[in-house]
């Protein structure tokens, strides 16, 4: 059973920084897409970050590209998402997900909106006003 587990969100001022936590699980093995989202209040899901584990590889949205980080710490077996120069806009439930079975191409697939992922997190709150 594959459960994901993030943490970090809080409560920032506009500028601040946060860094989001998805502890994930042994059983996705050592290569798999993993990836932040983020859903607003009446609005889409939104994908932000990916990367595949196997390589490194990352990718980034347009919208969040130069200001957000995605990254993995192999020891704690933690996928981390660090936000810089928060803006009110960034206001949303953050998400990590977990895609098991495909290759590297999966994550540039889904940071363009085309990837589904296999697991999710219960997701973590960021507010910036």
């Amino acid at each position: 059973h594959v459960q994901l587990v993030e943490s970090g969100g809080g409560s920032v001022r506009p500028g601040e920084s946060l860094r989001l936590s998805c502890l994930d699980s042994p059983t996705l093995g050592k290569s798999y897409c993993m990836a932040w989202f983020r859903q607003a209040p009446g609005k889409e899901r939104e994908p932000l970050a990916a990367m595949y584990t196997g390589y490194g590889n990352t990718y980034y949205a347009a919208s969040v590209k130069g200001r957000f980080t995605i990254s993995r710490d192999d020891a704690n077996a933690t996928v981390h998402l660090q936000m810089n120069s928060l803006k009110p806009e960034d206001t949303a439930t953050y998400f990590c997900g977990a895609e098991q079975d495909s290759g590297s191409w999966y994550c540039p697939l889904t940071i363009s909106g085309g990837g589904e992922m296999d697991y999710w997190g219960k997701g973590t709150q960021v507010t910036v006003s």
